[in-house]
């Protein structure tokens, strides 16, 4: 498990693109989009540069309310939450919660775990 809790993996797509994937793997998997929070939009409303920078909200009732009702402190995290942003050196990061993390974190249980670690297989696709 990382350190900070987050795991971080590079995309060969731009940050635009990658998240138009992440969407659509979500939308083929019955995955609910929550809300999309594009920072770098809203840096440049106000006069501020910032490189591409989103935040997309997503998840299942079916799959987190169970687990927030084992461990109602993971609600602060859920739904689950990925970061789409332009590094430094041009190369679109994408960055999510280790689920392991947020295991150790809220005391999820075992069993439960499974209905949050879908994360890292949903980003793997979208970044493939």
């Amino acid at each position: 498990m990382p350190a900070n809790g987050l795991i971080q993996v590079p995309s060969p797509y731009s940050v635009e693109e990658t998240l138009k994937r992440l969407q659509s793997v979500l939308a083929q998997r019955g995955v609910q989009v929550f809300a999309l929070i594009d920072h770098s939009g809203e840096a440049e409303k106000v006069g501020l540069k910032m490189p591409p920078t989103k935040v997309l909200i997503f998840g299942s009732p079916k799959g987190g309310t169970p687990v927030m009702l084992a461990a109602p402190s993971l609600a602060i995290d859920l739904p689950l939450k990925v970061l789409i942003a332009e590094g430094e050196n041009g190369q679109t990061l994408v960055t999510y919660n280790s689920p392991d993390y947020l295991q150790h974190r809220h005391s999820v249980p075992e069993e439960l775990i499974k209905n949050i670690s879908v994360v890292g297989a949903l980003v793997a696709k979208a970044v493939e």
